[in-house]
């Protein structure tokens, strides 16, 4: 790009993907823990269309292995979080900045059909969804279950010329949704206040995920 030309990116909306490393133990931990609570305990209902979600205390029932999700959780946020100077924080200006997040965590189990009605997570800064198993999708994006980000912008950008789009990153999603398949070991986090959804599933196994808040 020339000197005298630049597209600068305001206003960005951060969306942060972390491939937990040697997460297989973990997920397995997760799995039988979950897989547990769902036979002695009934599921609650709150966006979910469908499927098992646990009460959003799993920080208590989880053992060691969601007290571990919930430190690789606050350890990525505080990573990704600086204060308003901007010369703060571990992600782009390294310091020793460091929030003490409050959090509260649950488990969903989604099976064929299920999904979630588009929401919010208010009163919170960041949220995150751990996938323990990602259901076949990552092999297979047909069996639907992608994680679905709407553009907080609404449909602003594509009333007036929906053909045309923004020559930058990202510029192309104005005014659209993005999909974010799950993979097994993979944590997504984001503003809570981003408008979000999960598309029904349309495999034959289990969609196992965990989602938290992070508050302060």
């Amino acid at each position: 790009m020339s000197q005298d030309f630049q597209i600068v990116p305001l206003f960005a909306t951060p969306i942060v993907i972390h491939d937990v490393p040697d997460s297989a133990a973990l997920n397995a931990d997760l799995r039988r823990v979950i897989q547990e609570r769902e036979k002695s305990h009934p599921g609650k209902q709150a966006s979910n269309e469908g499927g098992w979600q646990s009460t959003w205390d799993m920080d208590r029932w989880g053992g060691v292995p969601a007290l571990k999700l919930l430190a690789i959780g606050r350890n990525t946020a505080n990573r990704a979080t600086t204060d308003r100077s901007g010369t703060a924080g571990a992600g782009p200006h390294p310091g020793h900045f460091a929030v003490t997040w409050r959090a509260n965590m649950w488990a969903n189990i989604n099976r064929t059909g299920h999904g979630n009605l588009p929401h919010t997570h208010p009163g919170a800064f960041w949220s995150g969804v751990y996938y323990v198993d990602d259901g076949g999708i990552a092999e297979d994006p047909s069996l639907g279950g992608a994680l679905e980000f709407m553009d907080p912008r609404g449909a602003g950008p594509t009333m007036y010329a929906p053909h045309l789009g923004f020559a930058m990153q990202g510029g192309l999603s104005g005014g659209v949704n993005e999909a974010l398949l799950p993979k097994a070991g993979r944590l997504v986090m984001f503003p809570s206040w981003l408008l979000h959804q999960v598309r029904h599933y349309r495999g034959t196994a289990e969609r196992i995920s965990i989602a938290f808040n992070l508050s302060l």
